[in-house]
């Protein structure tokens, strides 16, 4: 059995799924934290030497090797076991490789069952000891350009999770490619053998070496394409690579969108300004017919192939030839890139995933609370800066279609905004880590248009300073926002330094909050009574005592009126506070009473 991993310049024993290192030669792994999430993108870098292996196989290798290297990498990609590879024939599925108790599963007929697609099988017909911890089991389509060609039946103690699926079915995808490749090397082979014996016959020897040239012109315009879309894809250019590309071998306008007609990328001269949004049911129409098809479906327009990963569509490639000048070779070029750009999507979509969980466990550890240095270190692999002053925001709403779309408007209006946020939902809420001002009138309102509905708010929580102080900002935030859907007018936005006198309420034993309430409020004429050995807050206290009469707090305090109306406006100097204001008075009112008995 050949030894050789999938990726290049690999080869040996295999290591466990979680402890391996990238090939030489190979994409290095994005460096992100998180333990098996990083292991797991680990992994995915090695989906390169995947994209390799239809080409990477040796002239003299047969359909055998290449199903024994197939299972030999199976251990590589996950906590898995390959048990059988099968090949697809006239009478049904047949055993093609694996070992021999493999070979005794009576799974023929589960694989007939599955129509030709991916599908779970039961392996409980075997009774040896070993396999009695084998409760997951899959069986993998291997496909070819011209449709399926056999399965990969793969097991495992439990089910995996979705990168190593991701993996499995990358690995099934391309030896089905392989296998491809394999048959058409003997039909060249049969045509090289076919060229020589009538090269024989004098008579047919022009036609001979015209069908040879044309032959080897496909041959070379195939091998061409193979370079071009994987050079585009080792490089890492992305979906505007892959439409260069195609553009590049075919001469045609490119255009790459996704199901919804949104424009990815565009290649080539002509583009529209503004690029045009289709209608929704006759692009599901679209959808449908071009899935249909085995080959990209041609239109009035262009010719249309799906990028397809495991029976979901991701995105489709168009190219614009209005004048049919396309051909077999721009076909080819056309079906061979989507399924490169599946890959590519899929590649994308997982990334994406994995950052948002990162984001959401560390918004979830900011608010329970963390250390300040492993906080700004995960912070930075997300590309956020968590030094300086940050605000918590907390933005509910109601009658939404989805978590997903809310999310997503959340996110376009903090953009719309230049703000530098870490976004999360917990707790049926979106959390906002916000850097700087919060702008919580203007998020509120930027809120309000993008969803087409006011019936939301928003809760800001004063500053916090470093981390260690976002558990107690999170907690603000959440009573800015309780307030104001409690409130006569639940709707819009509030911070938690306008609640004033509210501030108080449902604070439990946290005297940390009354005694922040009381600096806030009385803390410039308690600094100034404490420099000066003034009585400012003394007379204040008295004045509200008093009720406000001139007279009555004069004569309490042992001074002049005069006196008093001197310190009165002191008071308001000092403090930047109106005591002819109601709010202010209020507080400033309060603020006193908890002073005096703070300070017996």
């Amino acid at each position: 059995m050949d030894s050789a991993s999938v990726g290049p310049g690999r080869q040996g024993s295999a290591p466990s799924a979680h402890s391996r290192t990238p090939a030489r030669g190979s994409p290095a792994a994005l460096p992100l934290p998180g333990g098996r999430d990083g292991d797991h993108l680990s992994e995915l870098s090695d989906l390169y030497g995947l994209f390799m292996l239809p080409m990477a196989t040796p002239d003299g290798w047969e359909e055998g090797s290449v199903l024994r290297r197939a299972m030999s990498s199976v251990p590589r990609l996950g906590p898995c076991r390959a048990e059988a590879c099968y090949r697809l024939g006239q009478r049904g599925p047949a055993i093609a490789a694996g070992d021999e108790p493999a070979a005794e599963i009576p799974l023929a007929e589960q694989l007939a069952g599955l129509d030709r697609r991916d599908g779970a099988v039961s392996l409980r017909d075997r009774d040896r000891a070993r396999d009695r911890d084998r409760v997951w089991a899959r069986a993998f389509v291997l496909c070819g350009s011209d449709g399926p060609l056999g399965f990969l039946v793969v097991s495992a103690p439990a089910e995996p999770d979705r990168s190593e699926l991701f993996l499995l079915g990358a690995l099934a995808q391309q030896t089905g490619r392989a296998l491809a490749e394999v048959a058409g090397r003997h039909r060249d082979q049969e045509r090289a053998g076919a060229l020589r014996r009538a090269n024989a016959d004098k008579a047919d020897h022009e036609a001979v070496n015209a069908q040879l040239a044309e032959q080897l012109v496909d041959l070379e315009i195939q091998r061409s394409v193979h370079e071009v879309l994987s050079r585009a894809t080792i490089d890492a250019e992305g979906v505007d690579g892959i439409a260069k590309a195609v553009h590049g071998l075919t001469s045609l306008p490119v255009a790459i969108e996704d199901c919804f007609g949104n424009l990815h990328a565009w290649a080539g001269p002509g583009r529209p300004d503004p690029y045009p949004k289709p209608r929704p049911l006759p692009r599901q129409q679209l959808l449908r017919d071009a899935a249909r098809e085995s080959r990209p479906l041609r239109t009035k327009d262009g010719i249309v192939g799906l990028a397809r990963y495991r029976g979901e569509t991701l995105g489709l490639i168009t190219l614009v030839d209005p004048g049919r000048r396309a051909g077999e070779h721009e076909l080819f070029a056309l079906d061979y890139a989507c399924t490169m750009l599946a890959l590519e999507l899929a590649h994308r979509r997982n990334l994406a995933e994995v950052e948002l969980r990162l984001r959401r466990d560390l918004v979830d550890d900011l608010v329970t609370g963390t250390d300040d240095a492993g906080a700004v270190a995960r912070a930075e692999a997300v590309g956020h800066d968590l030094h300086g002053p940050h605000h918590l925001a907390v933005v509910r709403w109601t009658g939404l279609p989805s978590d997903e779309a809310f999310s997503r408007a959340v996110s376009g209006a903090c953009r719309a905004l230049d703000l530098a946020v870490l976004p999360a939902r917990l707790s049926g809420r979106e959390v906002l880590v916000i850097a700087g001002p919060p702008r919580g009138d203007a998020l509120y309102a930027g809120l309000a248009t993008a969803l087409g509905s006011p019936t939301g708010a928003v809760g800001l929580s004063g500053a916090a300073e470093t981390p260690h102080d976002l558990p107690r900002a999170y907690k603000e935030a959440l009573r800015a926002l309780e307030l104001r859907t409690r409130s006569r007018r639940p709707y819009g936005s509030t911070s938690f330094e306008q609640l004033g006198l509210y501030r108080l309420l449902s604070t439990g034993n946290d005297y940390h909050e009354v005694e922040r309430f009381v600096r806030e409020w009385l803390g410039p004429l308690l600094d100034y009574d404490t420099r000066r050995h003034g009585d400012l807050v003394l007379t204040l206290t008295q004045y509200f005592a008093c009720g406000g009469n001139y007279d009555g707090t004069a004569a309490a305090l042992g001074v002049h009126r005069s006196t008093l109306r001197y310190r009165l406006q002191r008071i308001k100097e000092i403090s930047g506070r109106d005591l002819g204001d109601v709010e202010h008075r209020l507080n400033l009112q309060v603020a006193t009473r908890v002073w005096q008995i703070m300070s017996g």
